[in-house]
């Protein structure tokens, strides 16, 4: 893919329909959907011994679920997605960071201690 192409797809992929759902309604109340969207790019050119020239990019765009605006007559709230991986996976990352920082922690406390013996 040409670098060019690969811009052209970016432009047309990054637009407010990836972040803000269609709109429903039920019993009165109007729904909002919305996410995260991000993405990038990248592309380069370049050319051999031979003289030959070549060019080529990539593009990527992750999403994830943010939260739903939900409307209410003349109210408005933001009502935010809860994921339950994400919150895992950060108390899994202060519970390792935990253990493998304590052994170093008792190291410095049994240094910084004066002795008994005076």
């Amino acid at each position: 893919m040409k670098t060019t192409d690969v811009v052209t797809a970016a432009r047309d992929a990054i637009t407010v329909k990836r972040i803000y759902g269609e709109p429903y309604e039920k019993d009165g109340l109007t729904v909002i959907p919305a996410a995260v969207v991000t993405g990038g790019f990248g592309g380069g050119t370049g050319h051999d011994e031979k003289g030959q020239e070549g060019e080529g990019g990539g593009f990527g765009m992750m999403g994830r679920p943010a939260g739903a605006y939900v409307i209410n007559g003349a109210r408005v709230s933001w009502r935010p997605a809860i994921d339950p991986n994400r919150i895992l996976v950060w108390v899994g990352l202060v519970v390792v960071a935990y253990v493998l920082s304590r052994p170093r922690m008792v190291r410095a406390r049994a240094f910084t201690r004066p002795s008994a013996g005076g």
